[in-house]
């Protein structure tokens, strides 16, 4: 759009558009810098772990992770997944290259599929479509996409939209688990909406999109399941982390704002079950994941925008509290995000 001519118009008023477009210019220089410093500056040496991105509708690639240079946080961010219009980015996960992935539908249905499969591409480059790969139901949508355990994980934490919780041992996830194994009724809890890898003996760490939360021992949780924390039914889970009593649990929320919220000032219940308490003021959570002191954080965009920080950048808080700004968004808001433990 060319500038019209502004020759009729008051002192005051060209004086202010001007005084927006130098604005907007000095915006534009420095989300370029932005781009520019942090889209292929290592931050570790190369590593053979990838950075997954999916869209909703299953478009997939995946980037070594060396290749995201980390900002400072409340940054920017830089251009990821380039998806078709109309698919925004929704799933973020990190994963050894020579590892498998899990992804579940909305139907509780399970598929395997290994990283190795998913297109390689730069930072900032399309996708290829992953779904297509999997006899899925005309109805059927993808709900979740998680990694193989690693390390020291024996189970998987599943928990549903309604709150429902179960573990299942990493055995029958491995690269003989049948495509389509149903391993959760949506009848019964509604669809998938979290999971983490947990080592048998964690405390779980349960949040809602509207910031409530509960914490309890997963050795509580029985073999068929049962409810973790009653929710609302106008609010759904937006994430689950496998901590300790020592730990740590990064939250996010849609416009940006996270927090670390320390296990040591959110008491424990019981047993699972019970209804939620705030564990983060927000209006609507993205997601959780446990942190250490070694922790980076990726934060994608709906836009496509991807941030790497570290998460000993945001303060840990024992009290509740609205978050500070870990990436700055116009007109966007975030969607999902991925932590990492990473050897100094």
């Amino acid at each position: 759009m060319e500038r019209p001519d502004l020759s009729g118009v008051a002192a005051e008023i060209t004086d202010y558009i001007a005084a927006l477009e130098a604005e907007l210019e000095l915006l534009r220089t420095q989300e370029e810098a932005s781009h520019s410093e942090a889209s292929f500056e290592p931050s570790e040496p190369p590593t053979t772990v990838n950075v997954i991105t999916i869209s909703a509708a299953g478009v997939a690639k995946r980037t070594p992770r060396h290749f995201y240079g980390r900002q400072r946080r409340g940054g920017m961010g830089v251009f990821d997944l380039d998806a078709p219009e109309g698919d925004a980015p929704a799933f973020l996960t990190l994963a050894e290259a020579d590892a498998g992935l899990i992804v579940l539908t909305n139907q509780g249905r399970t598929f395997r599929t290994l990283v190795a499969d998913i297109v390689e591409r730069e930072v900032r480059s399309r996708g290829e479509p992953l779904a297509a790969r999997f006899p899925m139901r005309p109805d059927e949508r993808l709900a979740l996409i998680t990694p193989d355990a690693s390390g020291g994980s024996a189970f998987l934490v599943l928990v549903t939209e309604r709150g429902h919780v179960r573990r299942i041992a990493r055995q029958y996830l491995g690269a003989g688990l049948q495509a389509g194994t149903v391993l959760c009724d949506p009848r019964e809890g509604g669809a998938p909406a979290a999971a983490c890898w947990s080592s048998g003996n964690d405390e779980l760490f349960i949040v809602t999109r509207s910031g409530q939360a509960i914490r309890f021992a997963e050795r509580l949780v029985p073999v068929r399941g049962c409810l973790g924390l009653r929710v609302d039914p106008n609010d759904r889970v937006a994430g689950v982390a496998a901590t300790t009593a020592e730990g740590g649990v990064f939250l996010l929320a849609q416009d940006g704002k996270g927090t670390v919220r320390l296990m040591s000032g959110f008491t424990a219940n019981k047993s699972p079950g019970a209804g939620g308490k705030v564990a983060m003021k927000a209006e609507t959570i993205v997601g959780a994941v446990a942190v250490d002191d070694h922790s980076d954080i990726f934060a994608i965009s709906r836009l496509g925008k991807i941030i790497r920080f570290r998460a000993s950048e945001t303060p840990p808080k024992e009290g509740v509290v609205q978050g500070v700004n870990c990436m700055n968004l116009r007109a966007d808001e975030c969607v999902a995000l991925a932590g990492a433990s990473i050897a100094p």
